[in-house]
């Protein structure tokens, strides 16, 4: 997936966009209302990151299971890693799995936003 298809996949969700509160080089994900701040992250992509890295948030049980099948799924960086993975974008995650963590995330967010 390139960084341009999750991009477009990220901001598909029902009250997505994209800001950038840690700086320009750290795009957050954000479900809520853009007006009244009232939202919550989903996602954040290091944008400098050789490869693309996704941070997603995650079942506890499963982040840990998802850990073990693939290296390169790993605890959330710079998150809490009991609830946060990131995904190192190298294509062993295929790409249905990476949409399938994507989707969760929100589910898990918006239930909360």
């Amino acid at each position: 997936m390139t960084r341009e298809e999750l991009d477009k996949h990220l901001l598909s969700y029902p009250d997505a966009w994209l800001d950038f509160p840690f700086g320009e080089d750290t795009s957050v994900y954000k479900v809520g209302d853009k007006a009244s701040g009232d939202s919550k992250f989903f996602a954040i992509i290091q944008d400098n990151a050789k490869p693309l890295r996704i941070s997603v948030k995650c079942d506890p049980q499963l982040a840990e299971l998802l850990r073990e099948k693939y290296e390169t799924v790993v605890p959330g960086y710079h998150l809490n890693k009991k609830h946060w993975n990131t995904i190192i974008c190298t294509g062993q995650v295929p790409n249905d799995e990476l949409q399938d963590f994507i989707r969760l995330s929100y589910n898990l967010v918006a239930d909360k936003a």
